[in-house]
């Protein structure tokens, strides 16, 4: 088959960015162009990888200083609910969020027709939330196929017998399921009107309350690993739907620092992401903790490295680590729950200690204590001594070792890139 152009439209996020990066390596090494439709503050991202990257408007455009103030400010004052309960932040982070992307979507609309008939992609790979109509209106249009990323947790595809997606629900409690749905319609339902009247203006069907994106009729690709997918009522059909396994990229090779002390001890990594290392009051305590225990950790601070003093000896700070080089070589990760750290170290058989706040990081928290793969921990309710068990936990529990290394073992010998590429070039022309 010649070459074809295929096209990726991730969410303005690192977890669905860098997935979509892992998948566009492997659709190139099989003979193919792959592109980027980009935020225009992720173009340099995907150029970083050697891609072409074409920016799309997903909010009033402003200069480069003016939106990371912007984000800045939006982080800094979502704070004080990343303390909040799930069901808690449906009437604050959840409903601003949703504003937001609904917004993004409208946005869209005004850039993406016009790229799209640029750059005739044979096939577009959408990783969001919310349905952008010039998507599928190009590929109806034209005889193409477009693709879904489920790039979050596996329950963003919903099921009356599995935990609403952002819940942070056990998979069996229906109480808590019944519960989270009917506050999460309330609280969206003026955004989901709002939407549904773009979606008229678009030509498109209005969507069932609580809806935001539609599954592709040609192909969707859930990045959620078979080990801890959840047991639908109404199974997924595998003509549609394939489980990945995991998406992870090749990224550059990472040397270990040289401690000033302990350098023989454990090695933990500990991030909690791009917007959770504005909490630099957790992540200051934690570690202070680290400190004191027998171990080593590389902390990922972010943009936020003149907000910390010299670090104890036994622990290295960084504004950025290459995660898919570095988790291979610690023995335990402490992070947030965003699915690239949860399928990372499932595929590399690391055991984890999740401590979430927003979006689906509460669901692979519950999920990830449920399937016995690591532990969850309320971000602020912890003692010291808590974490030191868990770390120790993870460090000694051989059961769970031994379930780490199944998992892992599966997911490798998938490897979810190649097989994302295969589906994807299947539906080439």
């Amino acid at each position: 088959m010649a070459g074809k152009r295929v096209a990726f439209f991730p969410e303005a996020a690192f977890g669905p960015a860098l997935n979509s990066v892992g998948i566009a390596q492997a659709v190139e090494r099989r003979g193919h162009e792959a592109v980027f439709l980009s935020d225009p503050g992720f173009v340099e991202v995907y150029e970083g990888y050697g891609f072409a990257a074409h920016p799309v408007n997903l909010s009033e455009p402003m200069p480069a200083e003016e939106m990371a103030k912007f984000w800045e400010e939006f982080i800094n004052g979502q704070i004080p609910n990343f303390r909040k309960s799930p069901y808690e932040q449906l009437g604050n982070y959840v409903r601003d969020c949703w504003e937001a992307i609904v917004e993004s979507a409208k946005w869209a609309e005004k850039d993406l027709p016009h790229i799209l008939d640029e750059l005739r992609p044979d096939v577009v790979c959408v990783d969001n939330v919310v349905l952008f109509p010039a998507v599928k209106r190009y590929a109806q249009s034209n005889g193409k196929a477009w693709v879904r990323i489920i790039s979050c947790s596996e329950n963003e595809i919903p099921d009356p017998q599995i935990p609403p997606h952002l819940s942070g629900c056990g998979e069996r409690d229906t109480v808590c399921h019944e519960r989270f749905r009917k506050r999460f319609l309330q609280a969206i339902e003026p955004i989901h009107a709002d939407f549904n009247e773009f979606l008229k203006s678009c030509g498109e069907e209005p969507y069932p309350p609580g809806e935001f994106f539609e599954t592709s009729p040609h192909l969707n690709l859930l990045l959620y690993p078979e080990p801890v997918k959840f047991d639908r009522a109404e199974p997924l059909d595998p003509e549609r739907f394939q489980y990945l396994e995991g998406c992870v990229r090749e990224d550059e090779p990472y040397t270990l620092p040289t401690f000033r002390e302990k350098n023989d001890a454990p090695l933990l990594y500990v991030s909690y992401g791009s917007l959770g290392a504005g909490d630099t009051e957790l992540l200051k305590r934690v570690i202070a903790a680290v400190a004191q225990m027998p171990v080593r950790a590389l902390v990922n601070v972010g943009d936020y490295a003149s907000e910390y003093d010299e670090p104890p000896p036994n622990v290295h700070l960084a504004g950025w680590y290459p995660q898919p080089s570095v988790i291979p070589q610690v023995d335990a990760v402490i992070h947030h729950g965003g699915n690239n750290t949860f399928t990372e170290c499932l595929y590399f058989g690391k055991p984890a200690i999740v401590m979430p706040y927003v979006w689906d990081g509460h669901d692979n928290a519950t999920r990830i204590e449920e399937t016995g793969h690591g532990f969850k921990l309320d971000r602020y309710r912890w003692t010291e001594e808590d974490l030191r068990e868990r770390i120790d936990r993870c460090l000694t529990d051989g059961k769970m070792r031994e379930r780490l290394a199944a998992t892992s073992r599966r997911m490798q010998a998938r490897h979810g890139p190649t097989r994302a590429a295969e589906l994807i070039e299947g539906l080439l022309p």
